[in-house]
C-alpha cells in the first residue's frame, strides 16, 4: 500500500489507538517488542507536560501561562530500552506521571489546541528517526493519518472499569471516557481504515498474535524482529 508523499518523511508507524483500560499499553509495549519498533505512550507526553506546568504553579484553564511556560520549556524525547522517554527542561518526571495530582488535570490539558500540536510535533520527530509503535487515542485518526497500519483495541465497559479498578483508579475511567469523546479537539474516534479488536476476553499475546497476523497480511517488511 503506497503512502502519501507527507508520510514518506516518517520512518513505519504502527498506531494502537483506544479508550482507557482497553489494554493498549500493554499491547503496544509488547508488539513493539516483537516488531523491534520503538514504543511510544503518547499518553506519557501529555502527563509530562500536566506535570511540568503543576510543578510551575498554572491553572489548567489559564492559557496564556500556559502557553508562555510551554514556549519555554525544553521538551525533548529520548530513547531507553527501545522505549521513548519525555524530559521536559532536562528533567525525567516519569516518577511523577501517575500522582493523583496528574490524574486529576491531564484531561484538562490534554484538550487544549496548544498542547496537543506540541505532543503531535514531538511524534513526528521521532517517526522521522525510528519505526514506532505509537499508542493513544488519535494516533491514527489525527497524528499519523496516512500511516496504513492502524489497529483500534477496545473492551466492553465492564472489562475496563475492573481493570481500572485493579489499577485503583475506580472512578477515572469515566470521566476519561467523558474527555476523550467529546472534546472539540482530536476526540477518540475510530479510524475509518483501523482495524477494531475486542480485548475483552483476550489476553495480550492474543492480541498481539492477530495484529502481527493482519500486518503480515498488509505486507509489513519486518527486518529486526525479535522473539
Amino acid at each position: 500500500m503506497g503512502l502519501r508523499s507527507s508520510q514518506r518523511e516518517f520512518h513505519r508507524v504502527v498506531a494502537i489507538d483506544g479508550p482507557a483500560a482497553s489494554g493498549k499499553s500493554s499491547v503496544a509495549r509488547e508488539l513493539a517488542g516483537r516488531l523491534g519498533f520503538i514504543y511510544v505512550n503518547s499518553g506519557a507526553i501529555y502527563r509530562a507536560i500536566t506535570w511540568y506546568l503543576l510543578e510551575k504553579d498554572i491553572n489548567a484553564e489559564d492559557t496564556d501561562r500556559i502557553a508562555q511556560a510551554l514556549e519555554s520549556a525544553a521538551i525533548t524525547c529520548c530513547i531507553q530500552a527501545s522505549e521513548s522517554r519525555i524530559l521536559v527542561d532536562n528533567v525525567d518526571p516519569a516518577a511523577h506521571l501517575r500522582d493523583d495530582r496528574v490524574n486529576e488535570s491531564v484531561s484538562r490539558i490534554s484538550r487544549l489546541p496548544l498542547v496537543r500540536q506540541i505532543v503531535g510535533q514531538k511524534l513526528h520527530e521521532r517517526a522521522r528517526s525510528d519505526d514506532l509503535v505509537v499508542e493513544g487515542r488519535d494516533i491514527g485518526s489525527v497524528v499519523f493519518p496516512q500511516t496504513p497500519y492502524k489497529f483500534y483495541v477496545d473492551a466492553s465497559p465492564e472489562v475496563r472499569l475492573r481493570r481500572r479498578a485493579a489499577q485503583g483508579e475506580r472512578d477515572e475511567i469515566v470521566l476519561r471516557d467523558h474527555a476523550d469523546f467529546s472534546r472539540s479537539v482530536s476526540p477518540l474516534v475510530i479510524a475509518e481504515d483501523a482495524y477494531v479488536i475486542d480485548t475483552s476476553h483476550l489476553a495480550i499475546e492474543a492480541v498481539v498474535n492477530k495484529i502481527m497476523a493482519r500486518l503480515k497480511q498488509m505486507g509489513l517488511q519486518i527486518w529486526r524482529c525479535r522473539d
